[in-house]
């Protein structure tokens, strides 16, 4: 039986190599000012922006840009703060995400010097509140397709939403408090179309009134994040001057012509995206914090909730101890552990490759997979820890209905998660890079058609690990706790379905119809992604047990293994299809969950209380011993 570990000892290695950043957010998390609060939409937003600039005051915002700035440069620094503030009010996360992350991003990333002398000191001091003006409503996630235009004329640009469909929807900051806004837009100079690119314009005077040129609507109240002021944007032939086109990709000369250090339009688009690539990253932390308090309320609530007596005892039964409860939650907890991991080895490459664009770009893949599986795992075990606190936890001030409603739009904002999921499959296909988005579907069925795909995984932080394990790989019949089992047979899948796919589109052929070819493999396509993620997760849990303490790795080898078999069970029809499980076998697995789950259940409080989570952001009264008798 595993020994008991201290929560502080199991937290000190989750805080991972950014624990002082972890620390400082949990102590302005306690802060009074910060604690969650109901209103109405006004209140909200009100409050929302007023903490925002509290965020700033405590110097939050400087985290992730240049010193020379007024910044600390300290990119990894700046995503785990983020990622701490989702344990607390997640509109001001996502007012914050907006305000520093996206607009402030976009003129760090996609604008040169003048652009960051101007505007990075007064958006970090929030003297600037700013929106990031790229979705439309005709053209959600397919970004290349945008219809709004930057017509140059003169010296300035004009910006023109052409009809309806063309303007921008759900933009944070845009109904009430953004000033300026980065507005992405068809460039066309003297007379040619040069792409999307990315323009500063100002959308409010200092009244707070909408400038000449530029019409604003209020999105309404939403589901959830009601204290983020989402808008439509509209420009009627808004002029602005050349220099606010944010030119680190694209300039325009004062006669109109075009200049570029990036000659294919194809590769300059997505490069010029995939230095943005932070939000989609910074949203998967949200929603692992998130997912960790709700799990935090569910299990101290299954602690000490009791009912029902069993023959021959008097006092009724504790929630936990029930196999059944222990199924709902134990597994969604061990995945959040793996995605935990995940998510720190990404913001660990990000922070120490992000300035040369040839060694980030593996990384955005990584950053869809992972994205995607941390949101799409948020919606669902939020969704469990409610009902696993029966009508206790339907009652707002129990937290989980607000956890329910702020996180459920992740899975659609910074990508869409099926759409990115295509991104990841296409990415893993084309087993290279330098053309990533660059092919079109006829493209892609030609490339696979023409070349031997070389589905050879690429591994991760533990790849020394990973290939040792391999190396030492069982047949068909070893433990089912064998960790070498584990791996190879997650990698066995995600190449397999790779292989699939290609077959499929070797026998579309040359002169097939090329969207016809590739929607008939699309689900083979998202099933690789979705196995591509948990290979993901395990090798990140592979290296996070490597990494731990010789006092913490019975315990966390324990979480990796419910993690690895409650995927295996859920997937467990797939497997036996494909010969890797035999009928008993896969009964086998069914009962080492249950077996984990019941190995893991005195360790339950401990595991939840290794996330750090502050006190002041659990107020739910079913968390603590007396709200959880009255429930």
């Amino acid at each position: 039986m595993t020994e008991r570990v201290a929560s502080e000892e199991l937290r000190a290695h989750l805080d991972g190599r950014w624990g002082a950043v972890r620390d400082a957010a949990r102590t302005l998390l306690a802060d009074p000012r910060f604690v969650p609060s109901l209103g109405t939409v006004d209140e909200q937003r009100t409050r929302t922006f007023d903490r925002l600039r509290l965020l700033a005051d405590a110097g939050v915002s400087r985290l992730g840009f240049p010193k020379e700035y007024g910044g600390l440069d300290d990119l990894g620094g700046s995503i785990t703060g983020f990622e701490m503030l989702a344990m607390g009010d997640l509109s001001l996360l996502v007012k914050a995400g907006v305000q520093f992350g996206l607009f402030g991003g976009a003129i760090l990333q996609l604008g040169t010097s003048p652009h960051h002398e101007r505007y990075l000191p007064d958006v970090m001091s929030v003297a600037l509140p700013g929106c990031f003006a790229m979705t439309e409503t005709g053209h959600g996630s397919d970004v290349a397709a945008l219809r709004t235009t930057a017509t140059y004329d003169a010296g300035e640009f004009v910006i023109t939403t052409p009809d309806d469909a063309a303007r921008k929807d759900y933009i944070g900051n845009a109904a009430r408090d953004g000033r300026a806004a980065v507005v992405f837009a068809q460039l066309i100079t003297a007379g040619q179309e040069r792409g999307v690119h990315a323009f500063v314009v100002p959308i409010r005077g200092a009244d707070g009134a909408p400038l000449p040129g530029v019409r604003i609507e209020d999105c309404g109240p939403k589901a959830g994040l009601n204290g983020v002021d989402n808008g439509r944007l509209w420009f009627d032939g808004v002029r602005v001057p050349r220099e606010n086109l944010l030119n680190r990709y694209g300039d325009v000369a004062p006669d109109g012509s075009y200049s570029t250090p990036i000659d294919n339009p194809a590769r300059r688009f997505f490069t010029m995206l995939g230095t943005l690539i932070q939000g989609r990253i910074s949203v998967a932390g949200g929603a692992g914090s998130a997912t960790k308090v709700a799990l935090a309320i569910a299990v101290r609530y299954a602690e000490v909730r009791r009912q029902f007596t069993a023959p021959g005892r008097d006092d009724e039964i504790v929630l936990l101890d029930y196999l059944a409860h222990q199924r709902r939650l134990l597994p969604a907890l061990a995945r959040s552990y793996a995605l935990h991991f995940a998510q720190g080895e990404l913001i660990a490459a990000l922070h120490d490759d992000f300035g040369d664009d040839e060694r980030r770009r593996p990384l955005e893949a990584r950053a869809a997979a992972i994205k995607a599986a941390a949101t799409w795992h948020a919606t669902a075990t939020i969704q469990i820890c409610r009902e696993a606190c029966g009508g206790a936890g339907y009652l707002v001030e129990n937290q989980l209905p607000r956890l329910k409603a702020d996180t459920d739009v992740f899975t659609t904002f910074e990508g869409d998660n099926t759409v990115l999921q295509q991104l990841v499959g296409k990415e893993l296909l084309t087993a290279y890079r330098s053309q990533f988005g660059e092919l079109d579907f006829l493209g892609l069925i030609r490339f696979v058609t023409d070349t031997a795909v070389d589905t050879v995984v690429e591994h991760t932080a533990a790849h020394r690990i990973i290939q040792r394990l391999l190396d030492a790989a069982p047949g068909p019949d070893a433990d089912l706790r064998d960790r070498a089992w584990h791996v190879e047979l997650f990698e066995w899948r995600e190449k397999h379905l790779l292989d699939t796919v290609a077959r499929r589109l070797r026998r579309a052929g040359d002169g097939a119809d090329g969207f016809a070819a590739f929607n008939a493999t699309q689900d083979h396509l998202l099933r690789a992604a979705r196995a591509h993620a948990d290979r993901l997760l395990l090798e990140a849990f592979v290296a996070g047990i490597d990494s731990a303490a010789p006092s913490l790795q019975p315990l966390l080898a324990q979480v990796c293994d419910l993690f690895v078999l409650s995927t295996i069970e859920g997937d467990r029809a797939w497997f036996i299809e494909h010969g890797r499980l035999s009928t008993q076998r896969s009964k086998a697995v069914i009962a080492m969950v249950d077996s984990l789950c019941g190995e893991l259940r005195p360790h339950a409080s401990t595991l939840v209380d290794g996330f750090g989570i502050p006190d002041a952001c659990i107020t739910a009264p079913i968390a603590t011993r007396s709200g959880a008798a009255r429930g």
